[in-house]
């Protein structure tokens, strides 16, 4: 099949065009690199079954031939991200989510979208299930990102009803593993780097926040299960084994032999979420799906990668 990822040139997308090739599929990245990067595709270059197109997808989206499926993972995805980027955030949910439909609409294509576990926001119910509607602030600066993706959740829903378009939703809960950005802001390449070059983990609060970490290829899985199937609602994917954030930390400074421990600062920013962790319970149902890399072992992956693209740049010896 020929499969458009749009986002193709970031931490998620680049693992989706690995996979898809890998399948046999014909890929096609697209990109406007403003936090994509072409690293993350470099070794696809001449590829005879991959193309990458720069374009931003808030614009008029074309692609000559036949496409059989669209994933639509365009997006700044983190904090330091949407909060410097929150006009592109808020476009590429509605512009570009839009624009992708289109495209889905005029070749016959079945769509997935990228949505996220902070379209829950702050939850008041735990574990998060599809069916709780959230509790999120429109107003305050995480806004943006949960707006965009609670808005790009309700067009491709109105694009199945109105349009008859083969919509799947993914809400993808915290992932990480190798191509991560460095400067994503988020905990795990912040942690890592930190503990690799011997400093004390920043931990904002009081360390008892949860979060639940899934390894990339776990959700390629999870992602690639939800594309070939029929659900068109919306599928948690995510680790559902809860962590809190310190608890995180001496995991990590265990792992690398990092003995400056933690320091502990005030919460950047409002609305940051207190508990995270998703109810699988459909995605085992409907996908037969699971997550199979516990954390020490997709962070024995991760942590020398980190170490790698560290030493190459020259930040560590």
């Amino acid at each position: 099949m020929r499969i458009l990822i749009t986002g193709g040139a970031g931490f998620l997308g680049s693992h989706l065009c690995d996979r898809f090739l890998a399948d046999g599929h014909d890929v096609i990245a697209m990109d406007n690199l403003i936090t994509g990067s072409t690293a993350n595709i470099a070794h696809l270059a001449g590829h005879d079954r991959f193309r990458f197109i720069k374009h931003d997808v808030t614009d008029y989206i074309y692609v000559e031939g036949a496409l059989d499926a669209i994933l639509h993972f365009a997006s700044p995805a983190s904090p330091v991200d949407y909060l410097e980027l929150p006009i592109q955030t808020l476009k590429v949910g509605a512009l570009g989510t839009h624009k992708a439909l289109g495209l889905a609409r005029a070749t016959g294509a079945r769509f997935l979208l990228a949505s996220t576990s902070e379209v829950y926001g702050d939850p008041q119910i735990h574990p998060q299930s599809e069916s709780y509607y959230g509790h999120v602030n429109p107003i305050g600066p995480r806004g943006v990102y949960d707006e965009a993706k609670r808005f790009a959740e309700a067009m491709t829903m109105a694009y199945h009803r109105s349009h008859g378009v083969a919509t799947r939703i993914v809400r993808i809960f915290n992932t990480y593993g190798p191509r991560m950005r460095l400067r994503d802001g988020r905990v795990v390449p912040n942690f890592i780097q930190q503990a690799l070059r011997g400093e004390p983990l920043t931990v904002y609060g009081d360390g008892a926040q949860t979060r639940s970490f899934q390894y990339v290829d776990d959700l390629v899985e999870g992602i690639t299960r939800l594309l070939w199937s029929d659900e068109v609602e919306p599928v948690n994917i995510g680790n559902p084994t809860e962590s809190t954030v310190l608890g995180f930390a001496e995991t990590i400074n265990a792992l690398t032999g990092n003995t400056a421990g933690v320091i502990f600062r005030d919460l950047r920013t409002r609305d940051d979420p207190q508990v995270r962790q998703p109810d699988i319970d459909k995605a085992r149902r409907i996908l037969g799906w699971q997550p199979q890399i516990d954390l020490v072992a997709g962070l024995r992956r991760t942590i020398p990668w980190f170490r790698d693209e560290l030493r190459h740049r020259g930040e560590l010896a």
